[in-house]
């Protein structure tokens, strides 16, 4: 009887295959899959992201994905919805200022073919993202920060605006009282939307944006906008994104370290966790103040995450609709 069974099941799947049809898979031949494995039959188009406020970005998202449309069109359509929402503290518009009130903004996108463009510490820009893609578009540059991102941006039409909200003024202002900078671990501080993304036609693209940490000293640049710490897609094996403490990122060069570990064959799941364990390795006598997660996609639609300590979520969409997971953790 289980022999038969295992029999219709994969004969169905083989079938759907040459329909075109993708249909998620929990349990064939007697294996079960979690949320984050593999099923056999490939998962596109699929889209990922940090944290809850990734729900609403995977919306906007799926509406080109959905059409046949580019990840890389997808990906900056999904975090310019967090960009532009006030009530979202760490990202964008109404992000918490560094220490002198101002509010500063890094992102960088990359595509399936190792196209990247970045911006650090830029003011006055509703959207860094759009500035990341032209610069990636339009300079023989990948990287412009400060003014000269600025520059660039009002150049190519931006509007100068003040990002900086009553809200986000009022909470600097009370703590300018004791000045105590002291980043707490999950989203209530600091945080980004990350998104990686995989289209119909099998392409990968991903983006990284922030406000980066409240209070920090002015010129700080935390992993975000750092193609192969924030952000890194190779076309050929897949993307990852990384969310938490920036500084704990670029130490292991993170997201090209997960791409690589699945080139060598983890999962995404695996390969975000070997990332978190050296981290966990290297920062143990204080790994109870650090939180950093990683979120991977890998070009068969496989996923998965992985972070140092609970309180870390991201958001899928696929084919069975969007939803919002908890990463594993290693504490």
């Amino acid at each position: 009887m289980a022999s038969n069974r295992r029999g219709f099941l994969k004969s169905s799947i083989l079938g759907t295959a040459a329909l075109g049809i993708t249909p998620f898979v929990k349990e064939t031949m007697g294996a079960t899959f979690s949320e984050s494995s593999s099923p056999l039959v490939q998962q596109k188009p699929i889209v990922l992201s940090t944290w809850k406020f990734g729900l609403k970005a995977n919306e906007e998202a799926w509406k080109i994905l959905s059409k046949n449309g580019h990840a890389l069109d997808a990906v900056e359509a999904g975090v310019m919805v967090v960009e532009a929402d006030p009530e979202e503290r760490s990202v964008g518009y109404g992000g918490r200022p560094d220490r002198d009130g101002r509010v500063t903004l890094d992102a960088c996108i990359m595509d399936e073919n190792l196209n990247i463009g970045s911006v650090a510490c830029l003011e006055h820009i509703m959207h860094p993202i759009s500035v990341a893609r032209r610069v990636m578009e339009k300079t023989p540059h990948v990287m412009l920060v400060g003014d000269g991102a600025l520059q660039f941006a009002l150049e190519q039409g931006f509007p100068k605006i003040n990002l900086l909200t009553p809200e986000s003024e009022a909470e600097w202002k009370e703590w300018l009282t004791k000045s105590e900078y002291k980043p707490k671990v999950n989203i209530e501080n600091h945080d980004t939307i990350g998104m990686i993304a995989l289209d119909a036609q099998g392409r990968l693209s991903g983006c990284c944006t922030t406000s980066g940490m409240a209070f920090k000293m002015h010129g700080r640049v935390g992993d975000s906008p750092i193609i192969g710490a924030g952000l890194y897609v190779d076309g050929e094996i897949g993307a990852a994104t990384a969310t938490g403490h920036g500084e704990e990122v670029i130490r292991i060069a993170g997201c090209h370290l997960v791409v690589e570990l699945m080139r060598q064959g983890r999962t995404p799941e695996e390969a975000c966790k070997e990332a978190v364990e050296r981290v966990y390795k290297k920062q143990q006598h204080r790994i109870k103040d650090i939180q950093v997660g990683f979120i991977a996609l890998n070009t068969a639609g496989q996923f998965g995450a992985y972070c140092v300590q609970p309180g870390f979520n991201y958001a899928v969409h696929d084919l069975s609709g969007n939803r919002l997971i908890d990463a594993g953790s290693r504490i």
